[in-house]
C-alpha cells in the first residue's frame, strides 16, 4: 500500500507512487519498489545520492548506485544485466566451474551466472520486470506529466499563439453558426420530375448544326457524364429513391438540375453568413468581399460536403436526403473520369478535424488572385496567417510521425480543388454560350455570376 510522505520525510516530486513502505518498518528503512520503467534513460528513479551517509553502492557489484531497480539498490549496468537475464531465460553456467566467483564493478563481465546468482541473493525480483509495451507507455507518461507540470510544448512542436487560437475559435463559431450536418433548415425544394417531362426540354437542345456543332457536342458530353441518384427520407418514414436511366440521353440531368439548384441556394447562403461572421472579412473593403466570395463559393461548398461524404458507400449524406454519382460502366471507372468525386475520396482519408477543415475554408476564401481584388498584399498577408496557423495546429495536435505530411497534402488538396473550380467554371461558361435555356440554372447550381 502506498503511503503518502510528510514534509518531513519528502521525495522527489511524482515518485510517491513508485515506494513501497512494508508494515512495520519506518521511512529510513523502508524496501523502496520500483520499476525500470519510472524514469527515462539515463535518469535514476530514486536518487542513490538521497540518504543517510552520501553516495549508495550497487548491493551487486559495488559501483556507484543510481537507484532502486527490481526492488534492490543498483547500478544501471546490473539492472540493465538483470533485466536481460531473465528475459532471454537461458540457463547460465559458471565458466569456472565454482559457482562463487566474487563479483566486482571490474570483474562483473567474467561470469555472468554469478553475477545474476548474486543479483538474485540480494533480493532483485523477477516478477517486477515489466513488459516492453508497459514501459514505453510508462514513460511516455511520465514525459507528459513532466510537460504538463513545466507548462511546455511537446518536443518539435512551436504550439498555438493565443492570436491563432482566437481565429480558430472565430472560424469554429461562424462554422457551427452557419453550417448544419443534419441539413434541417434545407425545406420547400423542388425534387427531380419524371424523366418523361424533360421531352420539351431536350427537344429544343437538339444538336446544332454548322459551326456550333463540335460544341454542343461537348456540353452533351460533359452533363451526360454526370449522372446522380437521390434519396428523400421522408418525415413519415417512407422513402423516395430518383435514379437515372442508364442510357445517355441527358433528359435526366435537366430533370434533376432545379434541385440540385435549390441545394446550391442553400450552401451559397451558409457560405456568405459564414464570411461574414469573420471580423478579417467584413474588415475587407465590399468590392473584394464580392470578389473572394465568387471566386471561392464553389470550392467552399465542395469542403462543406467533405465533411457529409461517406467513402464507404459514395454517398454525400445531407440528413434526410443522399446524393450518390453514378457509375454507368461499373467499377471505379467513375472515379477516374470525375475530378470531383476523385477529390472527396482523397481529403476524406486524411481524417481531418473539424478545426482543420474550417482553416482550409479559410485559406480558400482569402486567396489574393482571386479576378477583382483589390488590397492583393491584406488578402495575402491573410491566407499566410490562416495557413500558419494550420501548419501550427497540426503540429501541436497531431505529433506523430504520421502526420508530419499531413499539412502538405492539405495545401495540395486547395491547389487541386482550384484546378477543379477552373475546369468547372470552363464547362458552364461553354453552356452558357450556346443555349441561354439552360444557362439560369447551370449558372445558379455552380455560382457564377455575371461580371
Amino acid at each position: 500500500m502506498v503511503q503518502l510522505l510528510g514534509p518531513q520525510n519528502q521525495i522527489p516530486r511524482g515518485l510517491e507512487a513508485n515506494l513501497e513502505v512494508r508494515p512495520g518498518e519506518s521511512w529510513k528503512h523502508a524496501d523502496l519498489v520500483s520499476y525500470e520503467a519510472n524514469a527515462a534513460p539515463g535518469k535514476p528513479a530514486v536518487s542513490a545520492d538521497e540518504g543517510d551517509g552520501g553516495p549508495q553502492i550497487c548491493r551487486v557489484c559495488g559501483d556507484k548506485a543510481t537507484g532502486y531497480h527490481f526492488n534492490v539498490m543498483t547500478c544501471e549496468g546490473c539492472k540493465g544485466f538483470f533485466r536481460r537475464a531473465m528475459k532471454r531465460n537461458t540457463r547460465l553456467r559458471c565458466p569456472f566451474r565454482k559457482g562463487t566467483c566474487e563479483i566486482t564493478r571490474k570483474t562483473r563481465r567474467q561470469c555472468q551466472a554469478c553475477r545474476l546468482r548474486k543479483c538474485l541473493e540480494s533480493g532483485m525480483k523477477k516478477e517486477m520486470i515489466m513488459s516492453d509495451a508497459a514501459v514505453e507507455q510508462r514513460r511516455a507518461l511520465i514525459r507528459r506529466k513532466k510537460r504538463e507540470r513545466m507548462g511546455i510544448q511537446p518536443l518539435g512542436t512551436k504550439g498555438l499563439t493565443e492570436e491563432q487560437w482566437t481565429m480558430i475559435r472565430e472560424l469554429m463559431d461562424a462554422q457551427m453558426k452557419t453550417f448544419d450536418t443534419t441539413f434541417s433548415n434545407f425545406k420547400n425544394f423542388r425534387l427531380p420530375e419524371a424523366p418523361s417531362s424533360g421531352r420539351e426540354v431536350l427537344e429544343s437542345l437538339q444538336t446544332p448544326v454548322g459551326q456550333e456543332a463540335a460544341k454542343w457536342s461537348q456540353i452533351r458530353a460533359d452533363l451526360c457524364s454526370l449522372k446522380v441518384s437521390l434519396r428523400l427520407c421522408r418525415e413519415d418514414g417512407s422513402v423516395w429513391n430518383y435514379r437515372p436511366h442508364a442510357d445517355s440521353s441527358g433528359r435526366e440531368i435537366f430533370s434533376l438540375l432545379p434541385h440540385m439548384a435549390d441545394m446550391s441556394t442553400y450552401m451559397f447562403k451558409g457560405i456568405i453568413n459564414f464570411a461574414k461572421v469573420i471580423s478579417h472579412f467584413r474588415d475587407l473593403p465590399i468590392e473584394d468581399q464580392i470578389s473572394l466570395l465568387k471566386g471561392a463559393t464553389f470550392e467552399l461548398c465542395q469542403l462543406r460536403f467533405n465533411t457529409v461524404f461517406n467513402a464507404e458507400t459514395g454517398t454525400w449524406e445531407c440528413g434526410r436526403l443522399s446524393y450518390c454519382l453514378e457509375d454507368p460502366a461499373g467499377g471505379f471507372q467513375q472515379l477516374l473520369l470525375e475530378p470531383v468525386l476523385k477529390f472527396h475520396y482523397r481529403l476524406k482519408k486524411l481524417q481531418l478535424h473539424k478545426e482543420e477543415y474550417v482553416l482550409m475554408q479559410a485559406i480558400s476564401l482569402f486567396s489574393p488572385d482571386r479576378p477583382g481584388v483589390v488590397q492583393h498584399s491584406v488578402v495575402d498577408q491573410l491566407q499566410e496567417r490562416f495557413a500558419i496557423a494550420l501548419k501550427a495546429y497540426i503540429e501541436c495536435s497531431r505529433p506523430q510521425p504520421a502526420h508530419r505530411f499531413l499539412f502538405l497534402k492539405i495545401m495540395a488538396m486547395l491547389t487541386e480543388l482550384r484546378s477543379i473550380n477552373a475546369q468547372h467554371t470552363q464547362r458552364l461558361l461553354r453552356i452558357q454560350d450556346i443555349h441561354p435555356f439552360a444557362s439560369p440554372l447551370m449558372r445558379e447550381l455552380f455560382g457564377i455570376t455575371d461580371g
